[in-house]
């Protein structure tokens, strides 16, 4: 039977539908979050009702008795007896009464609803949020279009119904009408049954909005910082910027302040950083006032411009070791502080930055660029030839008074023939190196005031795409060959008159063989004569999906370098090969390796190899070797795994260990207990501190350790998981392969 209405029938709010949005349902619970199809409603304006009994007094009441159903466009209601009356404007409903729209399902001793006034009650109601684990109670649950929504004696848990581990009881909670705010009186928490925790009056969110309020707080422990206790607060100023202010606490060190501060504009985004810790207590310094701060920002400003700004500093070298950052790491040796304008057309990009350091511990103080410009054109001149031409220039500068400082300008243009197709490629280079430097403060130097070098280039690259059906592993696989060659001169000028200002040696892999530059910057471009030959085989699977992936690689030199920096006297460079092999659903391989021409030894390799069950399950063994970087032998290996106990326990460990010092560099443990509705997770740690000593050198002797316990409710909190503990630490856990 279907009544025609003229009046909005129904609509609720409830508070935890708010909490909806936290998580996905979780499949440890013993009871699975409900569904609800939407299809299942009527059409607008219509409420339909089925029974297996009817009486109906024309134009007054109808009664309806045994399995009724009540189907509107927003709800459906079914119980064992309904009185409708004003042609569906009051509906009365008793007897296992059950109520559920897209946000949740309530059954109800009776439900009370009058369309007209847009009133609804329920009694005796117990509810469950849709697509989401909450639940709770309450005494009586009142909708009124004009004052909002009240529930009366009302709880709340995560937990599954009869295992409430942890639950919140309220005498009262109230939304009112567009508000975007919901009040509860005495609230109080419980564990177990026992009360812990007590309110008499808290605000919360009820929508998508962000809302000024605490947010969870972390407590730590490292003997670095002592019992450490972080209470963020969130500010939601306007809808286009916010703050949150952390008061935090360290035992050992004393209060610090961090704030956050963030703004979105319409193309522009960005947000400011400050961290501020008065006298520390663990520095025996007058000089003991610590801070750290971050600007950062995105944006564009007119057509095709580009603004974008990130400048950082602290107070000394041992912050970062000392208080931790979100932004660096112990291992960082400079902080970033550019600003710098940019322009892109299809032909045409340009750039200009000042571009400076702040540097951490005892390094040769780093050039900055101030300014520094870019520019690269790109034309086609016909059907076979492009043009691009590169061009910067740049001034550097240096904080050290008896370091040189110079004008640089390049300018590069580049004519080439680019022949592409399906089954490879082949490009032919011609391009003229010209830059100029004017130095200064080269007293006592070997460096020339002015400095004119001209050099010109030559390369031609091509590579062959060879590939046929094949069986691998009892399945058709496309296995391709895929050789590839470069020839590439490069004119010889004496350059060492030229001071150094951003240049240092790569390092190579397969890939940089075919780079045709041995350093970064302008400042050295080695002289060449050389036939690069590389061959990359791969084998897809009929989803085109790599299984396999080799590639080796070698430089052969025609003659000897005489860019001093650069200069070499053997025939070959090192041997470079990489390997990615999917050997199967759970074993996967990542190597590489480069092996000296000269002596036969490697001078540099990587190995990561591992085993993952699932995504919750994983083992890696790692292991790298440099045989000298900068002056210093790295022989390094590694263990990762994470790896549930129980459906319930999961614990994650590392472990990392210098086999040159023959010591450990770092040690990890985490272990995990995770219900349906909470969690509880124990952190131990143990890893090099990298502190700088007075002399600005960085010790290599001291550790920090540390311990955590953090407990996290479910559906009001954290949504953490295993693998932040897993990508956790010094090192932390990171997928060796590339194979796409």
């Amino acid at each position: 039977m279907i009544f025609n209405r003229n009046t909005i029938v129904l609509g609720i709010l409830l508070l935890p539908s708010a909490l909806a949005h936290a998580q996905d349902p979780l499949a440890l619970c013993a009871v699975p979050p409900i569904s609800f199809d939407s299809q299942t409603l009527s059409s607008e304006g219509e409420v339909v009702v089925r029974a297996n009994r009817a009486e109906i007094i024309e134009n007054q009441t109808a009664i309806f008795e045994g399995n009724v159903d009540i189907v509107s466009d927003k709800a459906i209601i079914t119980a064992t007896k309904a009185i409708i009356e004003d042609n569906g404007k009051s509906v009365f409903a008793e007897g296992d009464v059950t109520y559920q729209n897209e946000q949740l399902r309530v059954e109800s001793a009776s439900v009370n609803l009058e369309s007209e006034t847009q009133q609804l009650n329920l009694i005796s109601t117990r509810y469950q949020l849709t697509g989401f684990v909450g639940h709770g109670s309450a005494d009586q649950i009142a909708v009124d279009a004009n004052s909002g929504l009240s529930l009366q004696d009302v709880t709340f848990t995560t937990c599954p119904l009869g295992g409430e581990d942890w639950q919140i009881r309220a005498s009262e909670i109230s939304i009112e009408r567009d508000s975007i705010l919901g009040e509860a009186k005495n609230t109080r928490f419980y564990i177990g049954g026992v009360p812990v925790f007590y309110l008499p009056y808290f605000a919360f969110p009820v929508s998508d909005q962000r809302q000024t309020g605490l947010l969870f707080p972390n407590l730590t422990s490292s003997s670095a910082t002592g019992v450490d206790i972080e209470q963020p607060f969130y500010w939601n100023i306007a809808p286009n910027y916010d703050m949150t202010i952390s008061p935090r606490y360290m035992t050992q060190r004393g209060l610090q302040l961090k704030t956050e501060f963030r703004y979105l504009m319409n193309n522009a985004i960005g947000n400011i950083d400050l961290e501020y810790l008065p006298s520390d207590r663990d520095i025996n310094s007058e000089d003991n006032d610590r801070y750290f701060y971050r600007f950062f920002h995105q944006g564009q400003f007119a057509e095709n411009w580009q603004l974008n700004i990130d400048f950082n500093g602290l107070s000394d070298d041992n912050y970062i070791v000392d208080l931790g950052s979100d932004f660096y790491n112990r291992a960082d040796t400079h902080l970033y502080r550019t600003l710098g304008v940019s322009y892109y057309t299809q032909n045409l990009d340009f750039t200009a930055q000042l571009r400076d350091f702040a540097v951490i511990g005892d390094h040769p103080d780093t050039y900055r660029a101030l300014p520094e410009t870019k520019l690269e054109y790109r034309s086609s001149l016909n059907e076979y030839m492009d043009l691009r031409v590169n061009s910067e220039l740049a001034y550097f500068e240096n904080s050290l008074e008896s370091q040189p400082e110079a004008l640089r300008f390049h300018l590069a243009p580049t004519l080439s023939i680019p022949y592409q197709r399906q089954w490879g490629e082949l490009l032919a280079e011609a391009s003229v190196l010209n830059t100029y430097y004017k130095q200064e403060n080269i007293e006592n130097t070997a460096l020339s005031e002015e400095v004119t070098r001209t050099l010109g280039q030559v390369r031609l690259y091509g590579n062959v795409i060879f590939e046929r059906q094949q069986q691998w592993q009892g399945q058709t696989s496309t296995i391709t060959l895929e050789p590839r060659f470069q020839y590439l001169y490069t004119s010889f000028e004496d350059q060492s008159d030229i001071g150094l200002y951003d240049t240092t040696l790569l390092l190579n892999d397969v890939e940089g063989l075919f780079r045709g530059q041995e350093f970064t910057g302008l400042d050295r471009i080695s002289d060449n004569n050389q036939f690069t030959l590389g061959i990359t085989s791969r084998v897809l699977n009929s989803a085109n999906r790599e299984q396999l992936v080799v590639s080796v690689g070698q430089i052969f030199y025609f003659a000897d370098n005489k860019v001093a920096a650069a200069a070499k006297d053997q025939d070959s460079s090192a041997i470079a090969a990489e390997l990615d092999w999917r050997v199967n659903q759970r074993w996967l391989v990542h190597t590489d390796v480069q092996v000296s021409s000269d002596s036969d030894k490697v001078d540099r390799s990587s190995l990561s190899l591992e085993y993952r069950r699932d995504e919750e399950s994983l083992v890696q063994l790692s292991h790298r070797y440099v045989r000298n970087l900068s002056g210093e032998q790295i022989d390094q290996i590694g263990l990762s795994a994470s790896w549930p106990i129980t459906d319930k326990w999961h614990w994650v460990g590392r472990y990392y260990r210098d086999l040159n010092l023959n010591r450990s560099i770092e040690s990890y443990f985490g272990l995990q207990y995770e219900s349906c509705c909470w969690a509880v997770r124990f952190v131990a740690q143990r890893h090099l501190s990298n502190r700088i000593d007075g002399g600005g050198m960085q010790s290599i002797n001291e550790f920090d350790s540390g311990i955590a316990l953090q407990f996290i409710f479910k559906g009001i909190g954290s949504t953490k998981n295993n693998r932040d503990m897993l990508e956790d630490g010094m090192f932390g856990y990171r997928q060796p392969y590339v194979l796409n």
